[in-house]
């Protein structure tokens, strides 16, 4: 029987960042992935590093956020250092585009009230056309203007995962997928971990395996109400410099494609895409950036988000089982950050971040009194 420190169950974006922030402070970690069957949110994401608009209903995610993307470019850089795998992150700041005057108002009010809320350590600008127009020559006419902020910027998702699983062996920590883990059970102060043809034994154990955490939350005195919600992307051509800076649904990578994206939907488990959505985000892109009319589409894909009820992330110690956490989220690419340098050190021992206080499993079971 194999064992180890601490056993993260889910080898995405979030329990890579965490396993890598726990091997690089010298415990023994083991990441057990189920592979590729597993819905790879990791592998469908977007790669924005983003904070404008996080936290209207609770800013301290916000604060959260703006966290992690303050330590983004020093991770990027030790990760080049550690493995030779670069994040491509970039940070020129980000726009969200508007279409219309109203839209333009209303951003505007919605993201002082969140600079408000976070003491103005949020901080953004409003551009109208013209001004956009000298950040990004392209843009399309029909966009009014748009919300800019320098927090944003983005990085590519699979780069990061790679240069995670290999910052993890440097130190010493074993990446074993090829199963899925069944059964968490305690022994004495110990986790027992069950997967097929193999049981490993931790001191604690930690559960990132984004929607499978459904399951395996209860067996350690967790709750992890998770949905899955569709988004599909369109991959360009490489194509000449058109964005040097992300958008919302657009941005370009380091290869020169143009990504799209940032559709919404809720079919369960279908991680497939459908051509009408297709075509809603294409005319989206062109409406955007007419240069991109004639532009070839080379991939496309579908992947599922994982969420709570209320879209913010989950992060909880079992009171039940302790030594047993449970971490999800749909930021795993801007959360990165966080999760290896503030989020990885709680799980070893350390106070927990005072951002992360609001989200607990708790805050879905309150109760409204019934009026009498």
């Amino acid at each position: 029987m194999q064992q180890c420190d601490f056993a993260v169950i889910g080898g995405g974006l979030v329990g890579s960042a965490i396993a890598y922030g726990l091997a690089s402070q010298g415990h023994q970690v083991s990441v057990l992935d189920e592979g590729d069957v597993a819905y790879r949110a990791s592998r469908g994401n977007f790669g924005l590093v983003w904070v404008q608009g996080k936290g209207q209903e609770i800013p301290l995610y916000s604060r959260w956020s703006m966290r992690s993307a303050s330590r983004w470019e020093a991770l990027s850089q030790e990760l080049f250092e550690l493995t030779g795998v670069a994040t491509q992150h970039h940070n020129p700041g980000g726009v969200h585009l508007c279409y219309s005057q109203k839209d333009l108002a209303n951003r505007e009010v919605e993201l002082n009230a969140l600079a408000q809320a976070t003491g103005r350590q949020f901080t953004f600008d409003m551009l109208d056309h013209d001004q956009l127009r000298d950040l990004i020559p392209e843009i399309g006419e029909s966009v009014t203007g748009a919300s800019w902020s320098r927090w944003d910027g983005h990085a590519n998702p699979l780069y990061l995962l790679r240069a995670l699983h290999d910052g993890i062996r440097h130190y010493g920590g074993r990446f074993v997928p090829g199963s899925k883990v069944h059964r968490i059970r305690r022994n004495g102060d110990s986790f027992v971990i069950e997967r097929d043809h193999q049981t490993l034994t931790a001191g604690r154990v930690i559960l990132a395996a984004g929607l499978g955490n459904r399951e395996l939350a209860p067996q350690v005195g967790l709750d992890a109400p998770l949905v899955p919600n569709r988004g599909e992307i369109l991959v360009t051509e490489r194509v000449r410099p058109l964005l040097d800076l992300p958008t919302t649904y657009l941005r370009q990578t380091g290869e020169g494609s143009i990504l799209m994206g940032d559709s919404h939907e809720d079919v369960g488990f279908d991680d497939g895409t459908e051509t009408p959505v297709l075509a809603q985000i294409a005319q989206r892109a062109v409406r955007a950036l007419p240069a991109l009319a004639n532009t070839r589409v080379v991939r496309s894909w579908g992947a599922l988000r994982v969420m709570t009820p209320d879209g913010y992330p989950l992060y909880q110690a079992s009171e039940s089982h302790p030594g047993a956490f449970v971490a999800c989220c749909h930021s795993g690419v801007t959360l990165a950050a966080a999760h290896a340098k503030c989020l990885a050190p709680w799980f070893a021992g350390a106070e927990p971040p005072d951002e992360i206080s609001p989200f607990t499993a708790e805050r879905f079971h309150v109760q409204t009194p019934v009026p009498a």
